[in-house]
């Protein structure tokens, strides 16, 4: 583990009186301890980190495969599917709105064709 020291600098001279010394800004600076066996840790640490990231994309790209269609069936199987009778009431609604939205198109189609023809002149 690396050891952290932190040491405010002081001034070569110092404040004399209580005003300077609430002006001037302290200053801190942080010294890490320089030790071969933490060096060596911290990188042993590295190298571990980054086989362990290697591994986990790995195991990821395979997850994501079989993951996918695990999370696809579990999907579906939470559908609430309707039984026949719902289905049958849902496909004759969308029969009856088309039919009625086609005939408000046919109604609004033959009206525009006849104010064109009149104001064109055509029969």
């Amino acid at each position: 583990m690396a050891t952290k020291i932190t040491r405010i600098k002081a001034n070569d001279e110092g404040p004399k009186t209580r005003e300077e010394k609430s002006e001037q800004p302290v200053r801190k600076v942080s010294v890490k301890a320089k030790n071969s066996e933490n060096k060596k840790t911290v990188a042993a640490k590295k190298a571990k980190a980054k086989e362990t990231k290697k591994a986990e994309k790995a195991s990821d790209k395979k997850d994501k495969k079989v993951g996918y269609f695990r999370g696809s069936f579990q999907e579906i199987r939470q559908v609430r599917w309707p039984n026949r009778k719902e289905t049958w009431k849902m496909t004759l609604s969308v029969i009856v709105y088309v039919v009625i939205l086609a005939a408000a198109i046919m109604l609004l189609d033959a009206l525009l064709q006849f104010i064109f023809n009149k104001l064109l002149g055509g029969n």
